[in-house]
Formats: C-alpha cells, structure tokens, sequence
C-alpha cells in the first residue's frame, strides 16, 4: 500500500480540478490550492460541475456527490500542505513558476517521507527535485485531460527519484485511484507527447498553409483515420499554451524542426487565443 490519505493538489484549473475530484472520489482528504479567493471559488465550481455533470449521466449517486465535495477543501496558503503524504503540482506549464513552487514546498512538508510530484507535461523532473532539497521524493505523475475519465497515468522518475517513492506512486495510481500507469524516462515530451505533439503541430503548420480548413484536417483523420477527435479540435481542447510550452521545451532539448512551434501558434498564444478554456481557438465555443 502507498499510505497516502492526505493529498494537496496545486492549481485549480482544468488537469488541476481533475485530479482533485479523482483524488476526493477515491476516498482521499484532498487540499486544493490556487493563488486567490477568486480562483480557489472558480476551482471549486469546476469540480461541483463535474461530479453534476457526472450524477446526471447516472455514473455516481447524489449522496456520493456530497460525500466526495465533503473531501475537498480550497485554500490560497502553500503553508497548509504542511501535513500532506503527497502533493502534486498542476500549476501553469512555466519553468520558474514551478522550480519556486518546488523550492518552497521543499520547506513547507513536515514529513520526511512525503511525495512531491509533478503533472508537468514537459519540464524535467530532475530540476525540480534538485531545487526542492529532498530529490528522492519528486518525480512526475502525468495524467491525461479529462482527469476523472483517461485511465492513463504516466510515472516518470527522475535519475535521484527512490525506488520507494516510485513503488509508492505506482500502488497509489493503480491500487487507491484504479487507473493504469505506464513508466516513462525524464525527458521532454514522455512518451504520448513525445509522439502526440509534433503531429498536432503538423496539422496546425498544415491549416496555416492553407492545405484545408480546420474542419476538413479534422474531419479528414476523424472519418479517415478513426481518430476520436482531429488534431485542431484536439489542440484547443488541451490549450494552445500547453501546445506552444511543450513543443518548446522539447525542441530546446532536442534541436529537432518538427517539435518548433509554428508561427501561427505564437500569434494565437499571444493574442489570448488559446481553445476551450478561453472561449476561441480554432473553433468557437461559446458557453
């Protein structure tokens, strides 16, 4: 068994809200920290919504709604993860951000056996466990948007991650939230964005050449491919930020032309276009 029971969970946004309401639904006490009131309020709707959202496609029961809401807490102080087995850091995908948000939590955990993990998509773990003074208990658990639904769970132990803390987060994933991990190296990308990005990037380089419409390179690996969702569709439902942040870390890393971000992609990024999550991306979406 793990022994994980207390869980903090940093940034409130859509991968954030998700492993919180994981967290709660599998019976856990889970700390939510964001950097405001506001914020910490709009993290607490987004997971509400989803346990409704949940409760109205019949998959968990009212009471069980109110049970798992009852798990759950917001709070704006880094200082109240004092007593967390593990917290996992979902803030925004910048480097600086998280190297201070690691520095400090380093300070801040009172146990000395406590797990701090990363759902960086990019940055490499061992940076992270460098800065935070207790290396062996950092690596990076990765999970897949939407958090409640993918089963998979990416595990990446850095060079100075402990065999205990890695076998600890593998019993956690598998046993305490039944999802499905697979191991991956600390480098740029892991394994699914290492594959996945430079294809959503050649789709987009695909559109900015005016090759289709957005809607026909969609369809056309949709209908043609079997693909769930096109390449577009599915870059605006990640965030066109997260898009642009991962494909530049893996080409500094690597050097490689098809990881560079497209100009069309900076231009949007810049212009606050960023998908889903801010209403306009390559598609609508209003409401």
């Amino acid at each position: 068994m793990s022994g994980i029971q207390q869980v903090g969970v940093i940034g409130g946004g859509l991968m954030g809200s998700g492993i919180i309401e994981v967290a709660a639904r599998a019976g856990l006490d889970v700390i939510g920290i964001e950097v405001n009131d506001d914020a910490a309020k709009a993290a607490a709707q987004r997971v509400e919504a989803s346990l409704r959202k949940a409760e109205s496609r019949g998959k968990i029961e009212s009471a069980e709604v109110d049970a798992v809401l009852g798990r759950v807490r917001f709070e704006t102080d880094l200082q109240t993860l004092a007593d967390r087995d593990l917290v996992v850091e979902a803030a925004s995908e910048d480097e600086q951000i998280k190297l201070e948000l690691f520095r400090t939590l380093g300070q801040v955990l009172d146990k000395d056996d406590a797990i701090l993990a990363s759902n960086t998509s990019s940055i490499p773990i061992v940076k992270l466990g460098a800065v935070s003074g207790r290396a062996g208990h950092v690596m990076g658990v990765h999970f897949f948007n939407p958090a409640p639904v993918m089963q998979l769970v990416e595990l990446i132990p850095s060079l100075t991650t402990s065999e205990q803390t890695l076998d600890r987060m593998r019993g956690w994933v598998t046993e305490t939230l039944g999802k499905k991990p697979i191991d991956a190296t600390d480098r740029a990308g892991f394994v699914v964005n290492s594959l996945l990005v430079p294809y959503l990037l050649s789709a987009i380089r695909m559109y900015e050449a005016g090759y289709a419409s957005a809607a026909d390179i969609d369809r056309g690996m949709v209908l043609g491919c079997g693909h769930p969702m096109g390449p577009l569709a599915l870059s605006d439902l990640i965030g066109l930020d997260t898009i642009k942040a991962i494909g530049t870390s893996m080409y500094d890393e690597f050097k490689e032309p098809l990881y560079s971000p497209p100009p069309l992609l900076d231009r949007m990024v810049d212009a606050g276009l960023l998908g889903k999550k801010s209403g306009q991306g390559f598609y609508g979406y209003e409401g």
